[in-house]
């Protein structure tokens, strides 16, 4: 393995590897694996990048660092040239995150500095610069992530934000450098290392800005950011190795599908919306689920009883109403609540014979892996920008696409279920009923 990644939850871990199977158009990806926590043997020699997903972004601080060294030490153990932290392209931390600490953890055990901050995405709408965070042109903290209900991103600022999180000078690569290429962005990053900047925020509006950001560091032993920054990472590798990969033996699989959406992004809220149309679709209250109320087997009939019609089963709502929950119940407990209903309801599915499994949010979807003790993961092909299909590697296969709360189209559930019976052959937006 020569690139390792440390993901702070599931749905990012299976954008980047997304990411770095596909490699830049006309180029080679790499032998790419997700890896569900931190594996307790050693990968497969074929294996060119490994994805480590934990469910770290929002516990506290010294947890989060434990864990993250823990698949540093893994990642290492497997003969890593490079790691990189992956984290949302929204940031997503609160002044008392995790980021700050995970990197500057990261940076004292790899014993470097200058290290680039850039979680921008241009293809989903994600830029930087002068390093402040634009989401679909509008700055961080005026857009719905001001909301979210666990990292609520009030300063669009990431060098204010990342400098609430560590005990380090935060520097700032402005665009104005990065347009001049990697020549220029390497002598940037290094003259901010001899500042004492350890943790550099980089500016990106285009993916070529990604790109170059990544040949700039295509020796650097540590990198953070989004998915997006890894686009020229195989690129890098090849000069390592010879790097190829091959997805046709990715399965298709037809058979009983389940949507599950606990994400309260005002993208998943658009596709609920959309879904509930024409597909059978159950609301779940989080009153009721927090004053037991919820029956987890009727909700597991319902979606037997719709199989073939894209049953969905969801307690997103609006942010007003989250809110509203969490002051009631507490936000912890609101959100403990949720994910344990949601991998109690996936478990029973599953055992009852599952075959594809949408989920939408990166909390819900961290609950869900985790209950169903899954390893490692195949990375197939792309449903929209930063989500594949992923599929079980041994045992009967299960087909999974794990969504972040932003991401997808109006559309996307049904997208999912599609890519993943008949591939990427047949054209997405194509009618036709579900299997």
């Amino acid at each position: 393995m020569l690139l390792g990644v440390i993901a702070d939850d599931f749905t990012g871990a299976t954008d980047i590897a997304n990411t770095l199977t596909k490699g830049l158009p006309g180029s080679c990806g790499l032998m790419t694996t997700l890896f569900l926590g931190v594996p307790s043997k050693s990968a497969d020699p074929a294996c060119q990048a490994g994805v480590v997903a934990l469910k770290s972004r929002s516990i506290g601080a010294a947890d989060s660092v434990r864990q993250s060294v823990d698949a540093l030490r893994w990642l290492q153990a497997q003969g890593c040239r490079q790691i990189f932290f992956k984290y949302c392209s929204t940031f997503d931390s609160t002044p008392a995150g995790n980021i700050g600490p995970v990197a500057d953890a990261l940076s004292d055990a790899l014993n470097v500095s200058g290290i680039v901050v850039c979680p921008a995405f241009p293809t989903a709408g994600r830029t930087l610069y002068n390093g402040n965070l634009f989401v679909d042109g509008v700055p961080l903290a005026e857009s719905s992530m001001r909301a979210h209900p666990l990292t609520p991103m009030t300063d669009s600022n990431l060098c204010r934000w990342l400098g609430l999180q560590t005990e380090h000078p935060v520097g700032l690569v402005p665009w104005e450098i990065v347009r001049r290429g990697s020549g220029a962005i390497r002598n940037a990053l290094d003259a901010a290392a001899a500042r004492g900047e350890r943790l550099i925020v980089v500016d990106a509006i285009t993916d070529e800005d990604l790109v170059a950001i990544g040949r700039s560091c295509a020796d650097a032993p540590l990198l953070t950011g989004g998915s997006g920054l890894a686009l020229g990472l195989p690129d890098n590798i090849l000069r390592w190795s010879d790097a190829v990969t091959d997805r046709r033996d990715f399965p298709l699989v037809s058979g009983p599908e389940a949507i599950l959406a606990g994400s309260c992004s005002k993208a998943t809220l658009a596709q609920i919306a959309r879904h509930r149309i024409s597909h059978p679709a159950v609301n779940v209250p989080v009153a009721d689920v927090m004053t037991g109320k919820v029956d987890v087997e009727r909700l597991a009939a319902f979606v037997r009883e719709n199989s073939g019609r894209a049953p969905l089963i969801y307690s997103s709502s609006e942010p007003e109403q989250v809110v509203a929950a969490q002051t009631c119940y507490g936000t912890d407990a609101v959100a403990k609540s949720l994910d344990a209903l949601f991998a109690d309801l996936a478990c029973r599915l599953v055992e009852g014979g599952l075959a594809r499994l949408v989920v939408a949010g990166g909390e819900t979807s961290g609950a869900v892996v985790s209950a169903l003790h899954l390893d490692a993961l195949r990375v197939g092909p792309e449903i929209a920008p930063g989500v594949p299909v992923v599929a079980t590697h041994t045992g009967p296969t299960l087909a999974l696409a794990l969504k972040s709360g932003n991401f997808g189209g109006p559309d996307f559930f049904e997208q999912a279920l599609r890519m993943m019976d008949v591939g990427p052959a047949v054209s997405l937006t194509s009618p036709g009923s579900m299997r």
